[in-house]
Parts: structure tokens; C-alpha cells; sequence
């Protein structure tokens, strides 16, 4: 497979640096000849300088012979022209393209991306899925991750062994059966002191172990409390930056839960005014700087359940949080691209860490993997991903029980949906053709993996 990505930026350079650590042909093309020099020299990539949709470059990054283009540029244009470019000159198979701007995404105009017009596959909107990623969060106080599978009839759930009152603190994985009796949930992984690893039956959980699991909507408020959490639904919220993830995370709350108290604050007048004008009544908006205790305060941020701060600078967005806190606010979720900050947070006392980069490269590498797979949700760029996958005729997930496939290490199955029903399987479950497999898969048996679930 040949790939081309259009743009060095911190989402071009990670998706090239995991497709080529799968061992798929890349080329990286950036404007800047310093990032272009660098992930070809960084990474087991082919770096190129050039303006990504222009025809003479793509022709030179190999279009003609390429399987898919991803346009990750800074612009929405580039992007959008490269993709048009690759199918009507190089017939290029698949196209990805990031689209930021609202303008390019109301409904009433996506005939524009028909294959008569600008033919984009893909369109990736980062700040409307993180929005919609804060606004899970914010709907599952205690969770710190949360994802919707199988067409919402399976939550993946992130959830902190913070306190003693966890009950899992201390035990054995394999004695939760004893704990909770019908507990319907199963934990797909565990982040300890910033590594992860897929556990087993033998695994002893231990105070600030991060845990992924799987369970059904219904019983996650049981599952959090298990856990030791006993957080509300915040009421009153600040929202720290208007930008495109703040506006449309306020949008979504007020038409979801209009009863939130929501208090936003903006440094830059006019767009704090254009929100204030479009939000009318169902938000307040400050103009002002929330590195200012006074503003802070005028926006009662101590009162505050939570504040979200989701500026396009990280350190605002963790100093903000961080100040919040000191001023009474309960729970902080923060906004931030660089992967280096995030083991610093719990220290800082930011509850929640989203990272944007994560969220877009999981959305890009769902249309890598084999046909089956419907959606995939990466857990950390260097540890693996839970998938989810139609169980094809044919393929050796079908032929014998779980105990018996033999399933390669960093291979865990957790919910199989079937129908109407959703098993938590043991060892002796029969995976049938057709069922929807949920399973978290490490990148070292990604491979073996693959070879697993592709049908004949």
C-alpha cells in the first residue's frame, strides 16, 4: 500500500509515522523544507518539499502509483484542491481531507463533495469531534474517556482508580466475578504510571491505574461508581475560548441541556461578540483574558463544576484549568496537543487531558485498516487501538471457541454484539459470521490481528 500525507504538522507527521511503522509506503509533502527535511530524516518516511496540491508535486510524490491521499495541511483549501487534483489527474483510490472551516461543513452544502465536484471520500472536522468528544465527557461525570460503539449499545469507558474506594483497588481482574456478581464489563486496558499493556486474568490493579473498559450504556453510572466515583453532572460550566471547538461545543450543550448555566470567555472582542450574538440567551460570553483572576471571577469560575478550556495555545488552556481550580471549580478539562504535557497533568490537578491529534488520527486510521473494521478508537499512539469489526464468513475468528483461537498476545476481545444481544464473552464463546466484535488490539499484533479477522 502507498500512501501520500499532505502536511508535516504534529496530525500529518504521527499518521505517517504509524502507517510506516506498519511498514506501508509513505511520502510526506510540506511547504516548509525544515519539516519536510525533518520526517524524512526522523522517520522511515520519504519526505518532500512542495505545495501539497499542486500537480507537478503530487506527480512527484507518486501519485500515479498511489493507493489513498490524506490532506492534513493547515489549510482548508490546499487540502480540499489536493484531493481534486489526486483523483482527476492520478486517479488516486481513496481521499481524506481535514476541513476546519463551519462554512465547508452545513449540511446544505455537502453535494460539494460528490465525485463530480470535489471529490473527497473523508472529510475530517476536528474541532466538531472533539467538541462532541467533551460534550461525552461532560455527560459522564467520573469517565475521563468515553467513546460509543456498535451504534451506541456499547460505551468504551475511561476511568481512573483515583481512590481507595475503588473496588478494584488491590484485586485481581479475574476476581471481579466475586466483587460484582453480573457486572457486564471488561477492561481492555490499563495505563500505569504512563505505560499501557492489555492485561489478563492475573493483573492487580493499583491506586492511579487508568483503565479502559467496555460495558453497555445502561450500566455505566454502576461501573463508575464501582469504580469509586460518585461525580455529578456539572450545571454550571465555563468554557475557556471561543474558537471553533468552543463555539460548537457550546452550541451542542445549549440544544442538548439547556438547563446548563454556561459562562464562556474570549480574549478577542470581536469573535466574543459574534458568539455572544449567535448564542443569544442560552450562554453568557466575556471578553477577556482567563489568565485574569478578575475574570475569572466575574465569570464565577470557583462556582463552576467544570471548566473546559479549548484555546488553540495549550498553556492557556492548562494554566486557565489550573487557576480554576485554585479558585473553587471541581473538575478541569483541558485541551492539549503536545503528548509530552500529559503525565505532568494529574499533578497540575486537570482532571481530563483531550487531545485533538488523537481524536483525528483515530478517524484516518479506521479507513487504513482491512474492510471489516466499521470504527476504531486509538488509546495511545505508541500502545494500540480497540476496534470494532464484523466477524467475516471464512476468517479463523469464526472456526473454533476463544479459548481455542489462541488469540496473539495484545489481542483482547471484550463485547460481541449479535443481533439485538451483547455478550462480555469468556473463553468458551463462539463468535458467529455477521456478529460485531469489539477487541483492543496492541500495534505489535496488529498483523497477527488482520490475518484473524480477514475472511477468505
Amino acid at each position: 500500500m502507498r500512501v501520500i500525507v499532505c502536511g508535516a504538522g504534529q496530525v500529518g507527521t504521527a499518521i505517517a509515522r504509524q502507517l510506516a511503522g506498519e511498514g506501508i509506503d509513505v511520502t510526506v509533502v510540506d511547504i516548509s523544507p525544515e519539516q519536510a527535511r525533518l520526517v524524512d530524516e526522523t522517520y522511515d518516511v520519504r519526505g518532500m518539499q512542495g505545495h501539497a496540491s499542486h500537480p507537478e508535486v503530487l506527480q512527484r510524490a507518486g501519485a500515479q502509483d498511489a493507493d489513498m491521499l490524506i490532506a492534513v495541511t493547515q489549510s482548508d483549501e490546499v487540502n480540499m484542491v489536493a484531493c481534486q487534483v489526486a483523483y482527476s489527474l492520478f486517479k488516486v483510490r481513496r481521499r481524506i481531507a481535514r476541513v476546519r472551516h463551519a462554512g465547508y461543513l452545513a449540511p446544505d452544502w455537502h453535494g460539494l463533495y460528490a465525485a463530480d465536484q470535489l471529490p473527497i471520500d473523508v472529510i475530517i472536522s476536528p474541532e466538531v469531534e472533539v467538541a462532541g468528544g467533551i460534550a461525552r465527557r461532560l455527560r459522564t461525570p467520573g469517565a475521563f474517556d468515553t467513546v460509543p460503539l456498535a451504534d451506541g449499545r456499547v460505551q468504551l469507558l475511561g476511568v481512573q482508580c483515583s481512590s481507595d474506594a475503588c473496588a478494584l483497588i488491590g484485586r485481581r481482574l479475574g476476581e471481579l466475578p466475586q466483587l460484582w456478581p453480573d457486572a457486564g464489563l471488561m477492561v481492555m486496558a490499563v495505563i500505569r504510571q504512563g505505560k499501557a499493556f492489555v492485561p489478563d486474568a492475573k493483573t492487580v490493579l493499583e491506586l492511579n491505574d487508568q483503565v479502559y473498559l467496555i460495558t453497555q450504556p445502561s450500566r455505566v453510572d454502576g461501573v463508575i461508581a464501582f469504580f469509586g466515583h460518585q461525580d455529578r453532572q456539572a450545571s454550571r460550566i465555563v468554557i475557556v475560548g471561543g474558537g471553533n471547538v468552543g463555539f460548537s461545543l457550546a452550541r451542542q450543550l445549549t440544544q442538548a441541556a439547556p438547563a446548563v448555566s454556561i459562562m464562556m470567555v474570549e480574549r478577542d472582542r470581536e469573535r466574543a461578540e459574534f458568539i455572544s450574538g449567535e448564542l443569544k440567551d442560552a450562554a453568557v460570553v466575556l471578553h477577556g483574558d482567563a489568565l485574569d483572576r478578575d475574570v475569572l471571577r466575574e465569570a464565577n469560575a470557583g462556582a463552576a463544576q467544570t471548566i473546559v478550556a479549548v484555546t488553540d495555545d495549550d498553556e492557556t488552556n492548562i494554566f486557565a484549568s489550573v487557576l480554576a481550580k485554585r479558585e473553587g471549580c471541581s473538575r478541569a478539562i483541558a485541551l492539549v496537543n503536545k503528548s509530552a504535557y500529559e503525565p505532568i497533568m494529574p499533578v497540575l490537578g486537570v482532571d481530563v487531558v483531550v487531545n485533538p491529534n488523537a481524536i483525528t488520527i483515530s478517524t484516518i486510521l479506521r479507513y487504513v485498516r482491512p474492510r471489516a473494521v466499521s470504527a476504531l478508537y486509538a488509546l495511545r499512539e505508541d500502545f494500540g487501538e480497540v476496534i470494532e469489526t464484523q466477524a467475516l464468513p471464512g476468517s479463523r475468528l469464526v472456526r473454533s471457541s476463544l479459548d481455542r483461537l489462541r488469540l496473539p498476545k495484545g489481542m483482547m476481545i471484550g463485547a460481541v454484539v449479535r443481533g439485538e444481544q451483547i455478550f462480555i464473552p469468556t473463553g468458551a464463546f463462539q463468535v458467529e459470521p455477521g456478529d460485531r466484535v469489539i477487541a483492543t488490539v496492541t500495534y505489535d499484533a496488529l498483523r497477527k490481528a488482520e490475518d484473524i479477522l480477514e475472511g477468505a
